[in-house]
């Protein structure tokens, strides 16, 4: 069950999803939030940046590690707006992010309930709990629209 925070952090997330959209890359955002604060922001630049690990978690992991001054995200929340790839739930576990915020599935290489379960894998260090679905609709538009596009 989402509440009206889930709501305004996933729509910040949208907008850096549709700014990615903008260089070219698929519409991935991600927000992480301490505290009811933002303190990273992200989104896909694998293609602007020519850097195959530059997704939206990865960058928003860079940028509050930064402003926080360390790697540590105990007690965070990520909104992520399409559900983490095998590298970027790795990369949140390892972050070791309390809670992640999901727009929409993928079920072609989703690695937090689709295709792996990653952050609920109690054989790995840390777990994360996750909810799903929030934002799902403006999320899986943003998407079709960014591969109807390519496919013309």
């Amino acid at each position: 069950m989402s509440d009206d925070r889930d709501v305004q952090f996933m729509t910040r997330a949208l907008e850096l999803a549709r700014d990615a959209s903008l260089h070219e890359d698929v519409p991935v955002g991600c927000v992480l939030v301490a505290n009811g604060e933002i303190i990273g922001e992200g989104e896909n630049r694998r293609e602007v940046d020519r850097d195959p690990t530059a997704h939206a978690e990865i960058i928003a992991l860079r940028d509050a590690a930064t402003r926080r001054d360390g790697w540590r995200m105990d007690g965070v929340t990520a909104y992520v707006t399409l559900e983490p790839c095998v590298m970027c739930a790795g990369a949140l576990l390892n972050a070791r992010v309390a809670h992640v915020v999901i727009g929409a599935l993928d079920e072609k290489a989703g690695a937090v309930g689709s295709r792996y379960n990653i952050l609920s894998d109690p054989r790995l260090l840390h777990e994360s709990s996750v909810t799903y679905d929030v934002g799902r609709e403006g999320s899986q538009a943003l998407l079709r629209a960014f591969f109807a596009e390519r496919r013309v």
